[in-house]
C-alpha cells in the first residue's frame, strides 16, 4: 500500500487552526470574531492599547550574527571558585564524534526513550564509565547536580536503615569539608524528612552513636585534600552505618575509587568532563551504588536486552 504524504495537511495539524476551524470555534463560543472573544474574556485593564513595538524579523543567518555580537560583549574572567566548578576543555575529537555526531543527537525523540536507541546507548556508556571510575556495581543515567544527588543518597539510605539499633536512627553525619552548595541542599532536603544533620570533621565522627544512620564524605574535599577513608568506612559498617562519598569523577582517573574503600554510594558532578560552567550549572550528576540497592536507586537505569529477533537492544529500567 502506498502512503501519500500531504505536506499542506501535515503543516496545518501543527500550526494552529485554519479559517474553517476558527469559524467553528467562534460559533461554539458565541462570538462574532476573535477580537470580540478577546474583549469579552480578557479584562481591558491588562490589554495593550496598541500593537507591540517589535523590531523587524531576522533571517537565521542574521540572527546568528546578532547573538554572536551580543555574546561578544560578555566579560570573561578566570574562575577561582573551585568547590566542584572548574573551567574545562572539550577535545575536538569528542566534539566531532559525539556532540556533533547525528548518530547520537538525532536519536528519534529524546522523551520517548523506549525507541531512542542511540540516546540509550549514549546513556549506558555514561553508566559504564561511572561504574568503572567509582568502583561501584551499578550506576544510573544521571541526576540533576551533585547537591541533589547527595540528598537522594541520604534519602535512599534513610529508607534502608538496618539492624535493630539503627531502626529508628535519624541522624546524618556530614563532613565539614563538603562543598558548601551540597551542604545547603542537604539542609533543605533533610528538613521535611525530620533527619538531623551533624556537621563535623570526619575523623571525629562517632560511628557508635545509635542515632546515626549514614555519613557523607567529600573526596577530594572542598579544600583539595585527599584522604583515605577505608578505615573510617570499615568502622562505620561494623556499626551498621552507611557511607556516601561525594567524589570528583575526573580525579578518580588517578585516585583510589571510593568503591574500593567500601563506600555504599558515590555521587558527584560530571562538569569536569568538558562541560562549560554555564554560570553555575546545574551539571549532570552521577549516582553509583551497590547491586543490593538497585530497587531503591533514584533516576533512570539503562540496560541491555534482546529484541524479538535476537538483536541487541537498549531499554530503560
Amino acid at each position: 500500500m502506498k502512503i501519500s504524504f500531504d505536506k499542506e495537511q501535515f503543516s496545518t495539524r501543527h500550526i494552529g487552526p485554519d479559517e474553517e476551524q476558527i469559524k467553528e470555534m467562534l460559533k461554539v463560543s458565541g462570538a462574532e470574531s476573535i477580537s470580540q472573544l478577546i474583549e469579552e474574556t480578557i479584562p481591558e485593564g491588562i490589554r495593550l492599547e496598541k500593537p507591540l513595538d517589535l523590531p523587524n524579523p531576522l533571517s537565521e543567518v542574521d540572527y546568528i550574527s546578532h547573538i554572536k555580537e551580543t555574546a561578544s560583549k560578555n566579560k570573561v574572567f578566570k574562575s577561582y571558585i573551585g568547590m566542584g566548578y572548574y573551567d574545562t576543555i572539550l577535545p575536538h575529537v569528542i566534539l566531532r564524534n559525539v556532540m556533533e555526531n547525528p548518530g547520537w543527537y538525532t536519536a528519534y525523540t529524546p522523551y520517548q526513550a523506549e525507541i531512542a536507541q542511540g540516546r540509550l546507548e549514549a546513556l549506558i556508556n555514561f553508566q559504564t564509565m561511572v561504574s568503572d571510575l567509582t568502583g561501584m556495581e551499578l550506576a544510573n543515567a544521571s541526576l540533576l547536580d551533585e547537591g541533589t544527588a547527595a540528598a537522594e543518597a541520604a534519602s535512599m539510605l534513610y529508607g534502608r536503615r538496618k539492624g535493630k539499633k539503627r531502626k529508628s536512627a535519624n541522624t546524618l553525619f556530614i563532613a565539614d569539608s563538603i562543598h558548601p552548595q551540597t551542604l545547603s541542599v542537604l539542609k533543605n532536603r533533610m528538613e521535611p524528612l525530620d533527619i538531623t544533620l551533624r556537621v563535623g570533621k570526619p575523623e571525629e565522627a562517632d560511628v557508635t552513636d545509635p542515632d546515626l544512620f549514614a555519613m557523607i564524605l567529600q573526596y577530594p574535599d572542598t579544600f583539595g585534600s585527599v584522604k583515605d577513608y577505608t578505615s573510617l568506612i570499615d568502622a562505620a559498617h561494623e556499626n551498621d552505618v552507611y557511607v556516601t562519598v561525594a567524589a570528583d569523577l575526573m580525579a578518580l582517573t588517578l585516585l583510589t575509587p571510593p568503591g574500593e574503600m567500601g563506600a555504599d554510594v558515590v555521587v558527584g558532578s560530571t562538569q569536569r568532563f568538558g562541560i562549560p560552567m554555564g554560570y553555575g550549572g546545574p551539571h549532570a550528576a552521577y549516582f553509583a551504588t551497590r547491586e543490593k540497592f538497585k530497587r531503591q536507586i533514584p533516576g533512570r537505569i539503562i540496560g541491555i536486552t534482546q529484541d524479538s529477533e535476537g538483536n541487541v537492544a537498549y531499554r530503560m529500567a
